[in-house]
């Protein structure tokens, strides 16, 4: 593994939330059932989709990932916040905070676009597939050399008039902390003078959706299913429309101001930049304390440089 990978402290024991006994297996088998054959039927649909104008394959993956949504027993609820009743256009990068595997059809049942991922997402049962058909964009997190190329490609999706989705943390956290978001993505907007759409994500109870650690996409799954009922909070930040900030560094500070509510003053929006007394380290959500970051914070726009261009998902 690299050093250079983004981790975070959350781990299955300390974040995640064991099935309660009283949840009912039999209606928790059923919601896992119902939420497989959801995702299978998109894998199967995929082709078909993918000869579709793209008006109407988004409007179909909007109904796909809200059916699986559904499947699994969680409630979505929208909120658009004040600024943006107009969101970015659809050649935008929606970036948000990363939780759970179902923050993929989260976003994708408002904002559809094609996934930034990790490439072990391929070989993920069931999910992977789909993903590969839905046109995801994969990265190689030990492989710091391929990261130009998937900015590259990043840009050229964007300026294709695609939307693209990046969860700029690097990995996934349980919801009462963040990580910090790492700038490599935001230079593909720069780069494809495209706008940035910020979005908070937030689960309720967030222990049942947290997906963290080693965490096998079994257990997960079965622990979302025996949850009895989710509720997942998107909300729609004012978009940072393109330009507006000089490089990458500034406008990922910036976003998660905007997307981490007590970074941000309560003020919930972008604005400049603030330098954090301790830009290289990071919060601990869940022991607690703060961890060494695993990136260097100095800055640049050159996505070359390994310590500040990794990604990660």
């Amino acid at each position: 593994m690299s050093l250079w990978l983004p981790t975070a402290p959350c781990t299955p024991q300390g974040c995640a939330a064991r099935p309660r006994r009283d949840a009912g297996r039999i209606a928790a088998a059923a919601r896992l059932a119902a939420g497989t054959a959801a995702v299978l039927a998109g894998i199967l649909f995929a082709p078909l989709a993918a000869l579709l104008g793209t008006a109407v394959r988004r409007r179909m993956t909007r109904l796909w990932a809200r059916t699986v949504l559904r499947a699994f027993g969680v409630r979505l609820r929208i909120t658009t916040q004040a600024g943006a009743d107009a969101p970015a256009p659809h050649a935008s990068l929606v970036v948000a905070n990363h939780i759970s595997w179902l923050d993929i059809p989260l976003i994708a049942a408002v904002l559809p676009g094609r996934m930034l991922a990790k490439s072990e997402v391929r070989g993920w049962p069931v999910l992977g597939p789909l993903a590969a058909r839905g046109g995801t964009l994969f990265i190689d997190r030990d492989r710091l050399r391929t990261l130009p190329g998937t900015v590259a490609a990043m840009a050229g999706a964007l300026r294709g008039g695609d939307r693209v989705i990046a969860f700029p943390e690097g990995s996934t956290w349980c919801g009462r902390g963040q990580g910090r978001f790492r700038p490599a993505v935001f230079q593909a907007a720069l780069d494809a003078g495209a706008a940035v759409q910020p979005v908070r994500i937030a689960y309720t109870p967030t222990a049942a959706a947290a997906f963290v650690g080693d965490d096998p996409l079994l257990a997960s799954l079965w622990r979302v299913a025996a949850a009895g009922g989710i509720t997942a909070d998107l909300t729609l930040l004012p978009p940072v429309p393109a330009g507006a900030l000089p490089d990458r560094r500034a406008l990922a500070e910036a976003v998660q101001r905007a997307v981490v509510p007590r970074s941000a003053a309560g003020s919930g929006g972008w604005g400049p930049p603030r330098r954090h007394p301790q830009a290289g380290l990071v919060s601990g959500p869940c022991a607690g304390g703060v961890v060494p970051a695993h990136f260097s914070p100095v800055g640049g726009t050159s996505v070359g440089v390994p310590p500040d261009g990794v990604w990660g998902v």
